[in-house]
């Protein structure tokens, strides 16, 4: 039986997944491929998601091939709970409501995980960690999953590594269908769009610090500067950092750059890129939000001790006022700011992202004995089976090699 805050309220919640389900052509027709061929019919999936419309779109299309599906929230803040409601109403077992403490969070894990899942779509990989530590006993039962996050990954990869993956994961965010658009279009626009209607200030004339430069961060950065900020890159890898100055942006280290911002926003995948030593550099009234799927990029227990006293400024808006009268402004509790004080990604964007991970699922339940316990890079096909599928919804036609220039590109010879 299902666990949300309030089952009353998912009319508001339906017209929500109504709307975003209106602009997601490419999974409407993806779902009803599966539900006229059977293939998921009877399957057990588990979905660890941010829960908000499109992810219950992503549920309901699965539910509806016939699928045994549960979901719970990847993250405390970003459950909607009138959407949770509302796709629980449709029949999705769903553990999460918003404000999760971190002990119902662990429970709401458990009990999607108690689904017994043969497939699993995972945000971040908390789903696969706790079948890899403490719900060992599950793993059996597992055909394999996909990941969507480049947190996700790195946790992955270092499963991998020590050689204890016991399934195979499809790596969808680095699927081209997934990390060229989602990452990069949809990040850098539910960001500012999660800052602006958060901070209600402008951005143009200000100065955006953005730290890290891969796909999310060249969308983040790229946002700001159309905004009309003056943009700085702060970045560890000398590919990334040589990508953002041809780009067009400043280039230099976090603790140089601390001084300059009046929007920090960190999208690295990694703990405590802003610490004590940047907060005791930055300017009265700079915003700190974090773009990262954990809530560790800022360091919040150095905020806390460098502060005489918080306050909450706006709804999202925590803010630290340090001991010289300066004031830091903590977006989201430091956690995706994006989905924690917004609506995430646009629907077009989330699209593509959930039509590639039904592919990488259905993939996985087609040839999981012969792919074994690795991460498992996206097959092309499937890339180029969604974004055709999305060129088609949008009445966009393209050119074909001719025969001839098929074989040229077969041949060594001129």
């Amino acid at each position: 039986m299902s666990v949300v805050r309030d089952p009353s309220l998912a009319p508001a919640g339906r017209r929500k997944i109504a709307w975003a389900a209106r602009h997601m052509p490419v999974l409407e027709s993806l779902a009803r491929e599966l539900e006229a061929s059977g293939e998921l019919r009877g399957r057990r999936l588990t979905l660890c998601l941010h829960l908000e419309a499109k992810t219950a779109r992503l549920a309901e299309a699965l539910h509806q091939a016939g699928a045994e599906v549960s979901v719970a929230g990847s993250n405390p803040l970003s459950t909607q709970d009138d959407v949770a409601a509302a796709l629980a109403e449709e029949g999705v077992e769903v553990f999460a409501w918003r404000g999760a403490t971190p002990e119902e969070y662990r429970d709401f894990l458990e009990r999607a995980l108690a689904h017994r899942p043969e497939l699993l779509i995972d945000d971040g990989a908390d789903l696969v960690s706790l079948l890899h530590s403490e719900r060992r006993d599950l793993l059996g039962g597992v055909l394999g999953g996909a990941e969507e996050t480049t947190t996700g990954i790195q946790r992955l990869r270092a499963l991998e590594a020590e050689g204890l993956l016991a399934f195979p994961v499809m790596a969808t965010n680095d699927g081209l269908a997934k990390h060229l658009f989602d990452n990069r279009y949809g990040t850098g626009q539910s960001v500012w769009d999660a800052i602006m209607r958060t901070t209600n200030l402008t951005v143009a004339g200000k100065t955006a610090v953005v730290l890290g430069y891969g796909w999310c961060g060249k969308g983040v950065a790229a946002r700001a500067a159309g905004l009309g900020a003056r943009v700085i890159v702060c970045e560890v890898d000398p590919v990334a950092a040589n990508e953002a100055l041809m780009d067009g942006f400043q280039v230099m280290p976090a603790l140089e750059a601390a001084g300059q911002g009046d929007f920090f926003v960190t999208v690295t995948g990694m703990r405590e890129v802003l610490r004590r030593e940047h907060f005791e550099r930055m300017r009265d009234g700079a915003v700190l939000a974090n773009a990262g799927h954990f809530d560790v990029e800022i360091s919040k227990p150095d905020l806390s001790a460098l502060a005489v006293r918080r306050e909450e400024a706006r709804p999202h808006v925590e803010s630290y006022v340090l001991a010289d009268g300066r004031r830091l402004h903590l977006l989201a509790e430091g956690r995706l700011v994006n989905l924690a004080a917004g609506d995430g990604h646009p629907a077009e964007i989330m699209d593509l992202s959930f039509s590639l991970q039904v592919e990488a699922i259905r993939y996985v339940a087609r040839h999981a004995d012969e792919l074994g316990p690795r991460l498992v890079p996206i097959p092309r096909e499937l890339d180029e089976r969604v974004l055709g599928r999305r060129l088609a919804a949008l009445g966009v036609r393209i050119d074909r090699l001719t025969p001839e220039q098929e074989a040229y590109r077969r041949s060594w010879r001129v």
